[in-house]
Formats: structure tokens, C-alpha cells, sequence
């Protein structure tokens, strides 16, 4: 037997291991000093330096069967190695999602149970663009690039899967059917699927003992997939298996139930200041309900595991949930965690929320039904039924919108398409108080909350878009899912130019005053001109732009908004879209639709060695598969990659 001291959470260590070597010395007992034998830790894959842990936890490696066994496998996934071309968020391609953009679990923030999966990746015929790109890329792959997209995955399948790296713990969490999984957010799986099995086994997973027994395997916080695969889990009889599954379902519910009021996820409804009317949400009982359950699961892992009161307490202690899903709080916040994806929204007050979605209303995004009760929320699904293109409080295809238009709506007191009153309309018809002045969040507010809001995992995807003049005097509020190119000159014809007219009138009229102007009107006048200088730089700028513009929502928010980064006045939005039209122009995005439409010479010339290239544009018929060889053995002989 061996001696260990342990003074790691002793503030004065010098002082603490002193008495602990006296301790040692005279035999008397402390809860810092341990004694083992050191070959025990053979019983842990990797011999971990676990001299706290008692052999009878130990020995469960030995005694258990590993998570991986039988028809439980836990696995590795794909990578793209370029996220900014084959990743989008959901919401920016709802419309394709089926054809091209399949959801990508890829990790993310911590939660257990229930996490939204809120990515897309181009996994279009089996993934070929994905896969050209790679081999063009790492010319030495040859022909495969199975060791980066791991093709042996069983992708599809419904399952398990957590970020691979967090501060927070281990996050295990449902994965609907449908699904890519990523080497950041593996996942692991259960015969073919099997509902009840998958959450029995979800319930063991989450709980402390198990967590307990993968941390003895780290030595950092990379929740790495042979270590879930090789620590033991209990076996669970018909009986044990039913009760745990109903009880992780009612947890994944109750989780889901909090999410229904973020309006980037699968499962919207509505704000929280009109949540209730759908009832069953109140964060606070959820918050304890979710507390009772881990608990029970807790209790029960630890009855199967055959731990012991005080390997129970040392167990809670390593663990030490205090994240939302024991303490009741109804907030993920993440600011120490160390994922590789910053997806964690903010809180956002409920007023700005609200707001918010009357501003989704507007646009044809939202359903206001939900909230008046003229429609009935649909039921919830299965925890591993397929994700919806469409979010339960989005609009159904064929239902007459709020309020009809052509993709614009705009800021300007009296227009029928003016934004500002059309909240105020939405608002009144589902009986909510309108907040304030509601013109002046629009203007000043909205928009730095609405690109926040709509960030998540390093991407931007703001649907909602200002093009205003220099001085934010008048702004055009175009709708990113309506976009065509179209678009811009309906913008001219139908907004700036009759602006333009009204505006060039009430000017002429006060000209024509002349010395008989009052000071009101002659800041009027000084107003109005200004304005109309403006209304035609805007007017001009559109019309530059509109000929060669043609958006396309494979290439996503952030380069379809590019070649209009001057007119937002959102300096750090600007900045980025500014930034990636320098790119665009020096051809780093040449895979972008837009290139094509800007850059058709340049584009066309690289599909002839590129062809991920060649296949993005459809143009496969320009791909001469020697200039890849040669390209290849350019590099290898220069040393590159």
C-alpha cells in the first residue's frame, strides 16, 4: 500500500500538507490522506493517477461492461474543415433544407437532455462538394477523404450526442433522426435506433456516477469519444429501462418546454410575455421539476452502479451540478466554458423579445394565431423524431400572412409598409401593451439586438435588413428569406423614388415661401433637402448594385448581404460585410454563387482545377481532373501540407 496526501482544495497548502504528514506519522485519521495500492489503477484505461477514488469504484471497469459493447457504439464524426463554406445556421436556409442542408450536431454549449440543433451542413449527394473540396485542399488524401468525413458513421441515425469540449461538464443530450454528427459533437448509439433504449440510456449518461467514472479517465476538459466508449455502465432490466426512459423524456420535455420561447429554435412558439397563453411555462417550477429528476436519476444510477453513501458524496462533490438543469435557473450561461462554438444566446429582455417577434409577424415569419388562439399549437414530437423545416410558431406554408408585401417593409411614419406601425397593429391584435416608443427602438435599438441575437457559433445571420441613407433619415427593412433579384429595384420603384417625388414636393412648396419662411420652416426646408440628397445617393447606389446582384441563400447571410455593406450603417456590421466583399473580390469565396455572378471569367477558369469548385456552380463538364494531379504534385514537391 501506498500513501497519498491531498490538500488541492486547502487554501494554505503549505500548512495543510504539515498536518497531514503528522497525521501520517502518528497514524491518527484524515480525510486528506489516502492509501492504495498503486497497481489499482491498471483497472482504469490509461492507469489514471486516481489515488483518491476508493478500489471499489476502480474496480468497476473491470466489473462493468463499457459503454461500447454489444450493439452500443459511441463514434467520431466529420469535419469540414472549412465551416464559413459548408455551415449554415438553420434559419438561413429553411427553404433547401431538405435538398442540400441536412442539420449538423457539431457540440456547442452544455445542456443536458434537450439541445436545439441549430446548424446545417451541405451534405448534398452524399456530401461530394464537401468531399472534392477536401481532397483539392489535402491533395494527398488521394482518393478518399474518409479519415476527415468518417463515412463509417452511421449517420442519420437517432441517437446521443455533447460537445466534445466544455468547462461545464459532460453534456449529454438527445440527437433527433436526420442528423450529421461532427468530431465536436459525437454521438453515441443504440442498436437501430431504439427509442426507449437510447433514453434509459441517456439516463445513466447524465448521471452523476457516470460522470464521476469518465472524469477519472481526463486529464483535460476534450470529452473524447474512447472515453465515453470505455467507461461502464450498469445493466438495466425491461423494468429499470421503461422507468428511466419516461423519465428522461419528461426532462427532454421540460428542457424543450424553456426553448419554445427562443425564436431560433426548432421549438418557437412564442415570447415569453405571450408563452403562457399556450400554458404549461413557468421556468420556475420547471427549474425545480428538472432538479427533482436529476435527482431521482442520481439516486437510482447510483443503486445500479452499487455505490456506496460515501463514494455517493464524492461523487456529487466531483460532479457538483450547478449548472440550470439542478439549481432551477432557467439560463444556460457559459461565460467560463471553453467550447470550441460560441452558441450561447444571451438573455433577452422580454420586451425586446416581443418586439422582436412583432417584427417577425410583420414580415410573414411568425404566426400571431398562436397568441389569439384562433390556431392550436401542434403536439410535441418524439424526442427523435426529425427536426421540422419550420418551427411550430412560424407561419404554415399556404396561411395568409399579417400583412402582405414584397419582401420590404419600411421606416416612414404614414407608408402603408411602415414597419413601426405594423408592430403597433401586431401588438394590438393579440391585446399585448405596446411598449414605449416603438418607432425609436426601431431605429436606435433593434438591430444591434437582432445581430446579436441571430449569431451563433462564430456565425452571423441577421434575416432582418436596414439599408438606410447615410444618416439613418430613411430606411428600407428588407427580408432576407424574400430575397430576389428583384429585390433592389423594387426597393427603387416602389419606396425611394415615390420618396424621392413627396419629398422633392414639400420642398418646392416651402421654396417657394421664400423670405416668408418661419425658422420652423426654414429647419424644414434645410431637412428636406438634405433628405432628397440622400434619397438619391440611395436611389443611385441601388441601381449600381442591382444589375450584376444576384443573392442566393446556399451562400448564406453574411455574403449574400456583402456587396451592400454600404448601406448599412451598423458600423461593425459594415465592417464584416465589408471585409468579406474584399474577400469575395480577391476570389477567398469563389465556391459563393455571387462570385460567379460578379467574377464569371475568374470563377469558370478555377473550376477547371477545383472540383468542388465545378460542382458547386454545376459546371462539372470544366473540371480536368490532370490539373488536380499536377496541382498535387506541385505541392508534395514544394513541401506544402
Amino acid at each position: 500500500m501506498t500513501s497519498f496526501l491531498r490538500v488541492i482544495s486547502d487554501q494554505d497548502k503549505a500548512k495543510a500538507l504539515f498536518e497531514c504528514c503528522a497525521s501520517l506519522r502518528e497514524g491518527s485519521p484524515d480525510p486528506r490522506k489516502f492509501e492504495i495500492d498503486p497497481i489499482l489503477f491498471r483497472s482504469v484505461p490509461g492507469a489514471p493517477f486516481s489515488y483518491w477514488v476508493r478500489p471499489y469504484v476502480l474496480a468497476m471497469f473491470q466489473r462493468l461492461q463499457p459503454l461500447e459493447s454489444e450493439d452500443r457504439v459511441a463514434q467520431h464524426g466529420g469535419s469540414t474543415k472549412d465551416d464559413f463554406r459548408f455551415v449554415r445556421l438553420w434559419i438561413e436556409t429553411t427553404d433547401n433544407i431538405a435538398e442540400r442542408w441536412i442539420p449538423f450536431a457539431k457540440g456547442g454549449s452544455y445542456s443536458l437532455f434537450y439541445s436545439d440543433v441549430f446548424l446545417t451542413v451541405n451534405w448534398q449527394h452524399d456530401a461530394r462538394e464537401l468531399e472534392a473540396a477536401l481532397l483539392h485542399k489535402y491533395p494527398y488524401l488521394g482518393n478518399s477523404a474518409n479519415w476527415v468525413l468518417h463515412r463509417e458513421c452511421n449517420y442519420g441515425m437517432p441517437g446521443l450526442t455533447w460537445p466534445s469540449r466544455t468547462l461545464s461538464g459532460l453534456g449529454m443530450r438527445v440527437m433527433p433522426a436526420g442528423c450529421i454528427f461532427s468530431s465536436k459533437g459525437p454521438a453515441v448509439l443504440v442498436g437501430n435506433g431504439d427509442s426507449s433504449r437510447s433514453l434509459s440510456l441517456l439516463a445513466i449518461l447524465v448521471s452523476a456516477p457516470f460522470r464521476q467514472l469518465v472524469s477519472l479517465q481526463m486529464a483535460s476538459v476534450s470529452y473524447e469519444v474512447g472515453v465515453i466508449q470505455n467507461t461502464p455502465v450498469p445493466m438495466l432490466s425491461a423494468e429499470q429501462e421503461g422507468h428511466l426512459a419516461s423519465t428522461v423524456g419528461r426532462a427532454w420535455s421540460l428542457k424543450r418546454t424553456l426553448d419554445t420561447v427562443n425564436e431560433l429554435s426548432h421549438a418557437f412558439c412564442l415570447p415569453a410575455a405571450l408563452r403562457g397563453r399556450l400554458g404549461d411555462y413557468d421556468p420556475g417550477s420547471i427549474g425545480a421539476e428538472l432538479a427533482e429528476i436529476q435527482a431521482e436519476i442520481d439516486h437510482i444510477a447510483f443503486n445500479l452502479y452499487g455505490f456506496s453513501d460515501g463514494d455517493r458524496a464524492a461523487a456529487l462533490g466531483v460532479t457538483s451540478l450547478t449548472d440550470e438543469d439542478s439549481s432551477g435557473a432557467t439560463e444556460e450561461t457559459e461565460e467560463t466554458d471553453n467550447s470550441e462554438d460560441d452558441d450561447v444566446i444571451e438573455a433577452i429582455d422580454q420586451t425586446d423579445a416581443l418586439l422582436s417577434w412583432s417584427i417577425g409577424v410583420a414580415f410573414g415569419r411568425f404566426d400571431w394565431r398562436l397568441a389569439t388562439g384562433e390556431r392550436e399549437a401542434p403536439p410535441e414530437p418524439d424526442p427523435f423524431d426529425p427536426l421540422p423545416a419550420k418551427s411550430p410558431g412560424m407561419l404554415p406554408d399556404g396561411a395568409a400572412p399579417f400583412h402582405n408585401h414584397g419582401g420590404i417593409l419600411v421606416d416612414d411614419q404614414g407608408h402603408p409598409h411602415d414597419l413601426a406601425r405594423l408592430i403597433e397593429e401586431v401588438l394590438a391584435r393579440v391585446q399585448a401593451e405596446v411598449p414605449g416608443d416603438v418607432r425609436r427602438w426601431l431605429q436606435r435599438d433593434f438591430f444591434s439586438l437582432h445581430l446579436k441575437q441571430y449569431s451563433k457559433s462564430r456565425r452571423k445571420a441577421p434575416i432582418y435588413w436596414p439599408l438606410s441613407t447615410s444618416s439613418d433619415s430613411y430606411t428600407l427593412w428588407v427580408y432576407y428569406p424574400s430575397l430576389t433579384t428583384q429585390t433592389l429595384y423594387t426597393a427603387v420603384n416602389d419606396f425611394v423614388e415615390p420618396k424621392l417625388k413627396q419629398v422633392a414636393r414639400d420642398a418646392a412648396a416651402l421654396r417657394e415661401k421664400g423670405s416668408g419662411r418661419s425658422r420652423d420652416d426654414e429647419k424644414a426646408f434645410e431637412a428636406l433637402q438634405s433628405l432628397e440628397l440622400e434619397l438619391i445617393e440611395l436611389r443611385d447606389t441601388l441601381l449600381r448594385i442591382a444589375p450584376t446582384y444576384r443573392p442566393n441563400h446556399d451562400d448564406g447571410v453574411q455574403i449574400t448581404a456583402a456587396s451592400l455593406w454600404q448601406l448599412f450603417q451598423h458600423k461593425p456590421w459594415q465592417k464584416v460585410l465589408k471585409d468579406t466583399w474584399t474577400k469575395l473580390e480577391k476570389g477567398d469565396y469563389d465556391w459563393a454563387h455571387l462570385a460567379m455572378a460578379y467574377w464569371p471569367d475568374r470563377v469558370r477558369e478555377k473550376c477547371k482545377n477545383d472540383k468542388s469548385l465545378a460542382i458547386a456552380h454545376d459546371l462539372e463538364q470544366l473540371y480536368e481532373p490532370s490539373s488536380l494531379a499536377a496541382a498535387g504534385k506541385r505541392k508534395k514537391k514544394g513541401g506544402v501540407e
